[in-house]
């Protein structure tokens, strides 16, 4: 996965938003005003997800390409380094769609009802 294709499958998703509200290289998607992924625009050699904590540790010991976030909250954040190619597309893809339903779910419901995400 390279950063167009991480672009293009975060931007397919319902009510998503991109940004760089920390810097020109950090690339941001949210829905409902809450970051789900990040990543470095320049050198794109990985990206943060949000993640299920047992699920979180359970990628850190299977796979050497998942580290704590970077960055963010080491409980609820994976780094996912995209260079060895050990992680398939659909996988990659997995992830962000689940870090995508963890912050949904965790919307107030009068944002879920005005992005129109129920």
């Amino acid at each position: 996965m390279n950063i167009e294709e991480l672009r293009d499958f975060c931007l397919s998703l319902k009510a998503v938003t991109e940004s760089t509200p920390f810097d020109e290289i950090t690339l941001v998607f949210k829905v409902g005003g809450k970051i789900f992924t990040l990543a470095n625009i320049d050198d794109f050699q990985s990206f943060n997800v949000k993640c299920n904590p047992i699920l979180a540790e359970e990628l850190r010991e299977k796979y050497h390409s998942v580290t704590a976030g970077y960055h963010m909250n080491k409980k609820h954040w994976n780094t996912i380094n995209v260079t060895n190619n050990e992680l398939s597309e659909e996988e990659l893809k997995y992830w962000i769609k689940h870090s995508y339903d963890l912050v949904v779910e965790q919307l107030p419901q009068k944002i879920k009802i005005m992005e129109n995400l129920i």
